[in-house]
């Protein structure tokens, strides 16, 4: 078993440098699915989170892909949030219902952001749907005003409510927040891609910090299983990192909504299980975590090694 936490942490760690998301959203589905409580599943997928973002967030800022002031307005926000929602989770334990209401919410949540995406990927950009979300965030000129990457001018308050209902997902969840950071700093700030996901890796390296503590108090952080996906993730967050710069776009897209879409079907299909006793659904949701992550981390790794190769036929490299 912790051979299996090792090679699946490798595997989440290319995709969470790749991505900027800390990982959880498959960790924490994965360990409800093996059959940890809610409480530990949650507070081990943050544990696992604070590890893995601060070895990304190192790689990013080498690579000049991080801005540090919206990360750190997002904080403050996102501290406030994952405490209200860490009392939502203990609440839930304390009337039975945690297991079904945190996976619930995970298939909508995966599913619907992922569907997003995957249909932005699609249509290489939709630009003008990106660009009228963006142009009506920007609208909201409620000073403090903050200069964000691309362009963008947006209100401080703005930035703190979405970093607030954030955090609350995220300590409800167990998640750094990625997979809903990056798309909100993409589509809603009008941020490129490669420095959303730098800057979402930041600020989940405090952000996780901060539920982890959260969580240590009431012992709901699986220590041992925590370690066995880090020593994976620590060599997986530098390649995924060092591929943003090699990859398309529109494939980084591509990729993530896979991510969110299996990671939807796979929490659903456990749900079911534990409702009519069906364990081939339950078989099959382990499955279909694990191969996904294996499939998409071969992607990304493949992709960058012949956008690589390319560029040294080429004779110049290539940045997004």
């Amino acid at each position: 078993m912790i051979g299996l936490f090792v090679g699946f942490g490798l595997l989440i760690g290319i995709l969470f440098g790749f991505f900027g998301m800390g990982g959880s959203f498959l960790v924490t589905p994965m360990l409800l699915v093996i059959g940890y409580p809610a409480p530990v599943a949650v507070g081990s997928g943050l544990a696992f989170v604070f590890g893995t973002s601060v070895i990304g967030a190192l790689r990013h800022r080498d690579h000049g892909q991080v801005s540090y002031t919206l990360a750190a307005v997002m904080i403050l926000g996102m501290t406030f949030g994952i405490e209200v929602g860490t009392r939502i989770v203990f609440l839930l334990a304390d009337l039975g219902g945690a297991d079904f209401v945190i996976s619930a919410v995970y298939v909508g949540l995966l599913g619907v952001v992922g569907l997003v995406v995957f249909r932005d990927a699609r249509t290489d950009g939709t630009e003008v749907g990106t660009g009228r979300v963006a142009t009506e965030v920007q609208s909201i000129a409620l000073p403090p005003l903050v200069s964000l990457p691309g362009g963008a001018t947006v209100s401080v308050w703005v930035i703190l409510v979405v970093g607030s209902s954030i955090g609350i997902l995220c300590g409800c969840l167990g998640v750094g927040g990625g997979f809903l950071l990056l798309p909100v700093m993409v589509y809603g700030f009008g941020i490129p891609t490669a420095i959303a996901a730098g800057t979402s890796i930041f600020q989940i390296s405090i952000t996780g910090a901060f539920g982890t503590f959260v969580y240590a108090q009431s012992n709901a952080v699986n220590i041992p299983v925590v370690a066995a996906l880090l020593v994976g993730s620590a060599l997986g967050a530098r390649i995924g990192a060092s591929a943003t710069r090699l990859v398309n776009e529109s494939d980084i897209k591509g990729y993530f909504a896979g991510m969110l879409l299996a990671g939807s079907v796979a929490t659903a299909s456990k749900q079911v299980s534990a409702v009519y006793g069906i364990e081939t659904l339950e078989t099959a949701s382990v499955v279909l975590i694990f191969v996904t992550a294996v499939l998409v981390s071969a992607a990304v790794v493949h992709t960058s090694v012949n956008s690589f190769r390319k560029d040294r036929e080429d004779g110049s490299p290539r940045t997004h």
